[in-house]
């Protein structure tokens, strides 16, 4: 969990900070989430503080309400992306004018629609993750010039009023998916010459869960090291996003694989819970909606991924999931976040601690990259395929 903008709120805190959430909270229940308003008013038995600058039980519903509905983490605490979330829902396109500034982006449900509408109308604006970073700028711009605006990249009256003349120009699905696809369609078969980031979850002072003797940064390092080991075996370039002591934000870990011009993107986390029995592994891939907030190849790779694992270990399958957090939504190319089991459960914990399972997670992860780029032409069995397999049809095929 990360500080907020006015500190780390969560269960007991109180004070303005806390008023302003339930303020902004309760603005969104009377607009866009009405469900909200219940679980605000519901009477707390428990309470023995009910003044409203007191983080209380129904806050915390609600908070966790939010996070479910915006896909992030789902804890009931206002970190940054979870107050950014909230302070960004206020806004609908039109309500402000947009314009990009270095250092100070603006944040927020216009921008993510005015990049759904860039893309719909075969404008490259990126993902929708509502930040007007440059690549929004940009396609603000071309659109401008092709309307016959001046091209001076922010969004005001003449622009909007630009937006609701023209009709959607791009049939046939979602532009945004539409090109990813196309760009992996056009890469060839071959995973060798790519460039693929890992992303080992947490490190240096943030050690991630722990428990049954194993600790989650150290974990899924040494897994990371053993994806590595494949992928370099095969010609593949690793970029890391952080070494044993450092552990950068997830908003530092997506600009190191922006800048490495990465094709894929891996996060390797392990996950850890109150309740003994939960078990197994899940994926998550970029996904707000099936518009264009959402990534068609990480979904993809998500689900390759999974089914790999879980045929290859025998592993609970928790499945597939679309979450719009910061890593995900920030990378340009396709991302996946494999959370490789429970430490807490002790049978995997006992499976995770064998540098033989982990082995067995490497080569599933190794063939499930190479699946990716296959296209049409995987027909193979699912946990069936080793690199060897995978080498002799690429020869054959090259």
């Amino acid at each position: 969990m990360s500080d907020s903008k006015n500190g780390l709120l969560g269960l007991g805190s109180r004070g303005a900070a806390v008023l302003d959430v339930r303020t902004r909270l309760a603005a969104l229940a009377s607009d866009d989430l009405p469900e909200l308003r219940g679980l605000l008013d519901a009477p707390v038995d428990d309470a023995v503080d009910k003044s409203p600058d007191v983080f209380d039980r129904a806050l915390e519903r609600a908070v966790r309400a939010f996070q479910q509905h915006k896909g992030l983490i789902v804890d009931g605490v206002v970190g940054v992306e979870t107050f950014g979330a909230i302070d960004g829902a206020r806004w609908s396109l039109g309500d402000r004018i947009l314009v990009h500034t270095p250092g100070h982006l603006q944040r927020g449900e216009d921008v993510a629609a005015l990049q759904e509408r860039l893309n719909t109308l075969g404008f490259a604006a990126g993902r929708a993750d509502g930040r007007f970073g440059p690549e929004t700028e940009r396609a603000v711009r071309s659109f401008q010039r092709a309307y016959g605006l001046p091209g001076d990249g922010s969004v005001g009256p003449e622009t909007l009023r630009a937006f609701e003349d023209l009709r959607r120009s791009v049939s046939g699905g979602s532009a945004t998916v539409l090109r990813e696809r196309e760009r992996v369609r056009r890469a060839g078969h071959n995973l060798s010459g790519r460039t693929v980031v890992l992303d080992p979850g947490h490190g240096g002072a943030d050690s991630g869960a722990a428990a049954n003797a194993l600790v989650e940064s150290d974990l899924v390092m040494d897994l990371a090291r053993r994806i590595e080991g494949r992928l370099t075996a095969i010609g593949v370039s690793v970029v890391y996003t952080r070494t044993q002591h450092s552990s950068p934000t997830e908003e530092e870990r997506a600009a190191i694989a922006n800048a490495a011009g990465a094709d894929l993107l891996l996060s390797l986390h392990c996950d850890s819970h109150d309740v003994a029995d939960a078990s197994g592994v899940a994926t998550f891939f970029f996904g707000r909606d099936r518009r264009t907030s959402w990534s068609a190849i990480g979904e993809h790779l998500a689900d390759l991924v999974l089914r790999e694992i879980v045929a290859r270990t025998g592993l609970a399958n928790c499945r597939s999931h679309g979450r719009s957090w910061a890593l995900l939504q920030q990378t340009t190319m396709p991302a996946v976040r494999i959370e490789a089991g429970y430490l807490s459960h002790p049978v995997d914990a006992e499976r995770l601690a064998d540098p033989a399972f982990r082995d067995t997670i490497a080569e599933a992860v190794l063939v499930s990259l190479q699946r990716l780029y296959l296209g049409d032409d995987d027909t193979a069995t699912t946990g069936v395929l080793q690199l060897g397999d995978l080498r002799a049809y690429l020869a054959a095929h090259s």
